[in-house]
């Protein structure tokens, strides 16, 4: 039985009730064997057992006071994975889905990812079961006040620095870091995604969007194609859906689709971006709101969708980007938009596809960008805010959007060099998982039984 598979079994049974983590490690693990060939130590020093167990899990009780005077109780974890090449860096996810198993699987992508930017940063992820949908802006700053009191003996600008995630956005990471300047009487980088007017960094907002579309950009030119004045479908309406919607636009591409938990719309005319900020960042409503305000979108709910499947995948494109959640575009969803011409996926969510997708998009030969690379750029724009708090400094929209572009080209670079090296030329998902392994795995040998 090879080394992979024994880790493997040790793991799902000890974490049989974790699937969606089982599934992140089998994505990673299942890569690597080449590399474990060619390095003993590897295995002599058991890293695979080292680096799929986290150095630390918190979990607290979350108490705070709603707008009726009644008291409310969440459960919030923080899973400080790796610092093996730098501080813990990870985003706080607010949703009521929110789980050990899910923090557990989104930290150990954060590890690769984190690695693959060539920035000094380890891996870490956390959050809690609250839901911020329909509360009130007053009931959101309690539980983000009493949120950071438990949290802040975890974290610091050298020792983990959270961001935002699903269900936290620039006012949730200000009501944050005020509770945490106020606890620690400290000014410093220990959040990122911050307010302009507190050492936020421009470009920190788009940063991941962006990076989904410069790393599509990266593998479509090394086809000798592009984006430009082609069909695209885009999952999702938070920040990574609207800002792949903004670049994809700026390069001259139309994207068709965007999606949220109730349903998605199809504009043939291309996403309008001002409604769609309107309707999410203003209104935050639905995008059945959206279908109101523009004559030519229509809002398929998500009762009308295909059984088991995506309808926003079903529209004939070009090019995907799931920029919504986990496992939401499975092999079904691939088959379809294999079988409607689609010839690139560059994911923006985290681990958006299953198994058996990304084994269909590999074996189609399309450029397919996995989640750790292609949605890296909001990881490595954090870094940049962190440099510039360290240095209090703050650079111009420009200078920072250069610097995201160059750091995903050199991800993309760097993945497919890596794949070409271990002779599988074009699978990026080898090549991302060797290359981010293989830093983390190196720096944890040179450090030694720690």
């Amino acid at each position: 039985m090879s080394y992979v598979q024994r880790v493997m079994d040790t793991l799902k049974e000890k974490y049989a009730y974790e699937p969606v983590f089982l599934q992140a490690v089998q994505e990673v693990l299942q890569s690597l064997q080449p590399v474990l060939d060619r390095n003993g130590k590897y295995e002599q020093y058991r890293i695979l057992e080292r680096i799929v167990e986290p150095e630390r899990v918190i979990s607290f009780r979350v108490d705070w006071v709603d707008d009726k005077g009644e008291v409310q109780t969440n459960r919030a974890y923080r899973v400080q994975y790796n610092s093996a090449i730098g501080p813990y860096k990870g985003g706080l996810r607010l949703h009521p889905s929110v789980n050990l198993g899910i923090l557990k699987f989104l930290g150990f992508e954060q590890i690769f990812k984190n690695s693959l930017t060539g920035l000094a940063l380890g891996g870490g992820k956390g959050g809690a079961d609250f839901d911020p949908k329909g509360k009130s802006e007053m009931e959101v700053m309690r539980f983000c006040q009493a949120f950071m009191t438990e949290l802040v003996r975890y974290v610091g600008a050298t020792i983990d620095v959270p961001a935002g995630d699903i269900g936290v956005g620039g006012r949730e990471v200000g009501f944050l870091f005020g509770q945490y300047k106020r606890l620690t009487r400290s000014y410093e980088g220990v959040l990122t995604g911050k307010n302009l007017l507190f050492g936020g960094s421009l470009v920190r907002t788009e940063a991941t969007g962006y990076g989904a579309v410069y790393f599509a950009q990266s593998m479509l030119e090394a086809r000798k194609e592009s984006l430009e004045g082609k069909t695209c479908v885009v999952s999702g309406a938070g920040n990574v859906a609207t800002y792949c919607c903004q670049k994809l636009l700026q390069v001259g591409a139309r994207p068709v689709t965007v999606s949220d938990s109730r349903g998605m719309i199809h504009d043939p005319d291309g996403i309008r971006l001002d409604v769609l900020k309107q309707v999410k960042e203003v209104e935050r409503a639905s995008l059945v709101r959206y279908a109101e305000l523009v004559p030519s979108a229509k809002h398929v709910p998500v009762s009308d969708y295909p059984k088991g499947r995506n309808a926003v995948w079903s529209v004939p494109c070009y090019a995907a980007f799931p920029c919504a959640t986990q496992n939401e575009l499975n092999l079904a969803d691939a088959e379809a938009l294999l079988a409607n011409g689609c010839r690139c996926v560059a994911e923006g969510a985290n681990m958006p596809a299953t198994l058996d997708a990304v084994h269909a998009f590999l074996g189609a030969g399309i450029a397919y960008g996995p989640a750790k690379a292609a949605n890296a750029g909001g990881v490595a724009t954090s870094q940049l805010e962190m440099a510039q708090n360290a240095s209090m400094q703050s650079w111009d929209f420009e200078t920072v959007d250069a610097k995201l572009r160059q750091i995903m080209s050199g991800i993309y670079e760097n993945a497919a060099s890596t794949a070409a090296e271990y002779g599988q030329p074009g699978n990026l998902v080898m090549g991302a998982n060797i290359a981010g392994f293989r830093k983390v795995a190196d720096a944890m040998l040179a450090q030694g039984i720690c």
